[in-house]
């Protein structure tokens, strides 16, 4: 049998005791200087907790987080979130959320709730807004002259179901879909003609029924949307997120 050794292998094994341990405690604090700088909060996020907010990870790590709004694939088809990845919420919320997933786990073992975004500063929300104003897709974004929405004030969130492996399960279009694919008044209608799954409604049903049952409350026009308040009642005893 032969073994391969490079030079830089046959370095280190013929190096005196204390230079190779040098050596390695030298690899072991670059290794964890570059573990350090992943962990480290964005800008974004610093606000975001300064300002009260929660990382629901923190809360409960079996949630998936997948920021939709970080990645240019979403319906506005570019990148609003520059520095942020993690999914913060008002603490009344994130301990909705989390009961959320104690339920579902209840029920369905197999499965996790997976946030694709959740607290987004009015900045942001101005900056979605100039993307889709005046265009058929403004009727699914909340105007900031008009105060915003819920995910305004950290009491909103967007969501789908997945498998333990973070994959998506079927809900007959992807998140932000902005059609009436996506509203769940239709369902039956929709499957009866074919155009979702008996399955995706079946999904979209066990989505609403664990995030009814911590007190969030679905959208008639995106099945995957869920307010914690009413927009009167965050307006009138929650603060907008800067």
């Amino acid at each position: 049998m032969t073994i391969r050794i490079g030079r830089q292998h046959l370095a280190v094994l013929f190096m005196p005791n204390d230079v190779m341990k040098k050596t390695i405690l030298l690899f072991a604090m670059c290794a964890l200087g570059l573990w350090a700088a992943a962990q480290r909060s964005g800008k974004t996020a610093e606000s975001l907790e300064k300002q009260g907010l929660v990382d629901v990870r923190k809360l409960d790590k079996s949630i998936f987080v997948s920021l939709m709004y970080a990645r240019a694939d979403n319906f506005t088809g570019s990148i609003l979130y520059g520095d942020l990845r993690e999914a913060y919420l008002h603490p009344q919320a994130a301990e909705a959320l989390v009961k959320a997933q104690r339920r579902l786990k209840a029920l369905r073992p197999d499965l996790s709730l997976k946030v694709y975004d959740a607290a987004r500063p009015m900045t942001i929300q101005q900056r979605m807004w100039d993307k889709v104003k005046n265009t058929p897709k403004d009727f699914y974004v909340s105007n900031p002259a008009h105060g915003g929405g819920r995910h305004n004030y950290g009491l909103a969130v967007d969501i789908t179901l997945c498998d333990l492996r973070g994959d998506s399960l079927p809900m007959g279009t992807r998140v932000d879909a902005m059609t009436p694919l996506s509203h769940i008044d239709r369902e039956a209608e929709l499957v009866a003609a074919r155009r979702i799954s008996r399955q995706a409604q079946l999904n979209r049903e066990l989505l609403r029924s664990v995030m009814q049952f911590a007190g969030f409350r679905p959208l008639r026009t995106e099945w995957w949307h869920f307010n914690f308040r009413t927009r009167a009642q965050a307006k009138k005893y929650y603060r907008v997120i800067e």
